[in-house]
């Protein structure tokens, strides 16, 4: 099967031209400071229901446009569809416990978006690494691990991945259009509910031990939204047809409970833990294929965790370890 990159849609000069960028998720942690940086040089357009009307403002403020889209009943009748650059980060998670119905809106909405930007250079999808096969605790999965779609957490969340991304390899090889499945690990930051160092401090500020494995601990790659926002560009750059699949999570692989323990060695809270079958189970990544695709990530995950905290807990820093001061 011939294989398309978007280097033939545009030559270097072009492709570092201005961009005219269509973002979905945009009020969230992963594509917020996406919209909010890439909007100093490019043509940002973010799409989406918009419930909290001060986010909004706060994307226009920095330039970004702004358009109404409800993923579950709308069209993209009205919208430009000359966009170069895609970033699809919306999804409904299925929370209800509807799997049909979360994996009904999720996969439309995702066909109509890559069938409307069809003649877009380059197109990211943002999956998770929640849809891969458990194996042992701390096993880094690469993108050729087996996937089954279990997530006790949020039984739907993984299921509506898979399915997304199989209508996302459809459509890329059908349309021709370059794209990358961007499988997350787990993002945090100053944006959102900060992601899952920020969920699991906030449960021990509350007196809540957090339910860890029998024996070991869960393992992740950790990415900051720094390098999130540095590596967008760089995944615009590596996409195909038929579409790229790509791990995207941080260099190191940290033990939930090391986090946690760093966050209370430098906020002073108590740091408890309860063994549990039931745990919000996350996953180290293999990151060789995408670190010789874009590189390497830039921030240290202590130094994200801290500047994390800082952000959404002014003053709750109260030292810093010997290492790092």
């Amino acid at each position: 099967m011939a294989v398309s990159v978007n280097e033939a849609r545009g030559d270097a000069k072009q492709r570092h031209a201005k961009r005219k960028v269509l973002i979905t998720g945009a009020t969230g942690q992963v594509a917020r400071p996406v919209a909010e940086a890439l909007a100093a040089r490019d043509e940002v357009w973010a799409i989406g229901r918009f419930g909290d009307a001060s986010v909004e403002d706060a994307l226009r403020a920095k330039g970004v446009n702004t358009w109404r889209w409800d993923m579950e009943r709308d069209t993209l009748d009205g919208l430009p569809d000359d966009f170069t650059h895609v970033l699809h980060a919306a999804v409904r998670r299925g929370e209800d416990g509807d799997f049909d119905k979360a994996i009904e809106i999720n996969t439309v909405a995702t066909g109509r978006l890559m069938t409307h930007c069809r003649h877009a250079e380059s197109f990211i999808y943002v999956s998770s690494g929640s849809l891969y096969a458990r194996q042992a605790l701390d096993h880094p999965y690469a993108e050729t691990d087996p996937l089954n779609g279990v997530a006790h957490w949020l039984p739907a969340y993984p299921i509506v991945k898979i399915s997304c991304e199989g209508v996302v390899r459809a459509f890329s090889a059908t349309l021709g259009l370059p794209t990358v499945i961007a499988r997350l690990n787990v993002a945090y930051g100053p944006y959102g509910h900060g992601g899952v160092p920020v969920l699991l401090y906030r449960q021990l500020l509350a007196g809540k031990p957090v339910p860890v494995p029998r024996e070991g601990q869960n393992w992740a790659s950790l990415i900051h939204t720094d390098d999130l926002v540095r590596q967008v560009p760089l995944l615009w750059e590596a996409a195909s047809s038929p579409a790229l699949v790509l791990n995207w999570g941080g260099d190191e692989a940290v033990g939930i409970q090391d986090c946690l323990q760093y966050v209370a060695d430098i906020t002073g809270v108590d740091a408890r833990f309860e063994r549990s079958d039931v745990t919000r189970e996350t996953y180290a990544f293999d990151n060789t294929k995408r670190r010789a695709l874009i590189g390497d990530c830039t921030v240290h995950w202590k130094e994200g965790v801290r500047r994390t905290i800082e952000t959404h807990f002014p003053g709750a820093v109260k030292t810093l370890p010997a290492e790092q001061r």
